[in-house]
């Protein structure tokens, strides 16, 4: 029997297509705006945590300011960061390697050809780069890691080498940094992430004399020991670095954060900007709901001889009341199907314009928001409609019959 209310159902939308279609609108076009939004946020949240995961949540990152991702402390006077802290940092018991990095924009000229990107100076003694090549996110592909001995030697990223200049870049070329020469003596593997596959490394004296440093550092990178509680080896850390920096509790000029704080911040934004970008597309489904529900409403005006022919012939009030139900919820999904393929089709644009602009955004369609998209269409079509069959279902035969068409 249900299966014959579809069938009516679908017979009495095709004798008005236009009107369907128009209904569908609405519908279709807040989908695809949520589809697109949480497809692409899911993205990039799988993108995060896919990247965290090769750091591992051992990892502890201090930089000099306020916090991550939020104001600077109106205390803040100092902007980077002394060797001298990473020498306390990497004494912290709890602590199984610290080290200091330089992180700057460099000018990089190849084959007479000028482009920007970033420049880390790192330790090149065998401990610490036996540490930075843990991290997973800088395996070499080409080439070899630093030795201690290195000096204006440099480590170009994947997209650097093959994508950039109109000449690739070979193990053994020379590229200019800042107007001083460097032999490239790697390439890393490809990551996917524009910042890693556009990154240089250099040795950190080198990155010293490039950007005038001459015992300041930006970033502070660290490893806990297996086995240690990480919370409290960032008190200590912070308790070292405020005695060291003279400053109060609450009053830091600098911060420190986990991977695993870092990646549950960055979840948290991306939540809630994602929550507040489909709550504005949902304002487009609220007025899809309410043209469905106008079309019922129409379309039990103009089928009130027919509500009436059926009621007496021994129709039950729930029968005629499922009837329209169902062609209320099959508008819904009709525009969820649409707007599922267009939000689809949508991600994937956005997918390579961020491409051009050297950023990895690669949408998530999970089995979820599939299911999800189509579930929650067919629902506002039906409980738009609800109304209009309810009106339907109450109409007396007589009443019905006497009324023109």
């Amino acid at each position: 029997m249900i299966g014959d209310f579809f069938i009516l159902a679908l017979k009495n939308l095709r004798r008005r297509k236009l009107r369907s279609w128009l209904t569908v609108l609405g519908i279709f076009i807040g989908i695809t705006a949520v589809v697109t939004l949480i497809s692409l946020s899911q993205g990039m949240r799988d993108s995060i945590n896919e990247q965290f995961e090769k750091i591992g949540k051992s990892r502890i990152m201090i930089v000099p300011g306020g916090a991550f991702f939020g104001p600077m402390s109106s205390s803040a006077s100092v902007d980077t960061l002394s060797e001298r802290e990473a020498e306390l940092v990497n004494k912290i018991h709890g602590i199984e390697l610290a080290s200091g990095i330089i992180s700057d924009t460099g000018v990089i000229e190849y084959k007479d050809e000028l482009e920007s990107f970033s420049v880390w100076g790192m330790h090149t003694d065998s401990e610490r780069t036996k540490y930075y090549k843990s991290i997973g996110l800088l395996d070499i592909g080409k080439g070899r890691e630093f030795k201690a001995s290195d000096n204006h030697k440099a480590i170009i990223g994947h997209k650097i080498a093959y994508e950039t200049y109109e000449e690739d870049i070979h193990v053994g070329n020379k590229i200019t940094i800042n107007g001083i020469d460097f032999n490239v003596i790697g390439i890393q593997n490809e990551i996917g992430t524009g910042m890693h596959d556009s990154l240089i490394r250099i040795p950190i004296e080198s990155a010293r004399e490039l950007f005038e440093k001459p015992n300041n550092i930006d970033v502070i990178i660290a490893k806990v020991a297996d086995g240690e509680n990480i919370d409290d080896v960032i008190d200590e850390i912070e308790k070292v670095l405020r005695k060291y920096r003279d400053v109060d509790e609450g009053e830091e000029d600098f911060s420190v954060q986990s991977s695993a704080q870092t990646i549950e911040q960055l979840n948290g934004i991306l939540a809630m900007v994602q929550g507040v970008l489909v709550g504005i597309a949902a304002i487009s489904l609220l007025v899809g709901g309410i043209g469905i529900m106008n079309t019922m409403y129409t379309s039990v005006l103009e089928r009130r001889k027919e509500i009436g022919i059926i009621k007496s012939v021994g129709a039950r009030n729930s029968y005629v009341s499922l009837l329209f139900l169902i062609e209320s919820g099959m508008l819904g999904t009709v525009g969820g199907i649409i707007g599922l393929l267009l939000g689809y089709g949508f991600s994937k644009v956005a997918q390579l314009a961020a491409s051009m602009f050297d950023v990895s955004l690669v949408p998530s369609f999970g089995f979820s928001l599939i299911l999800g998209a189509l579930l929650f269409s067919f629902l506002i079509g039906a409980m738009s409609g609800l109304l209009p069959a309810r009106q339907a279902a109450k109409l007396q035969p007589v009443d019905a019959l006497r009324k023109k068409r």
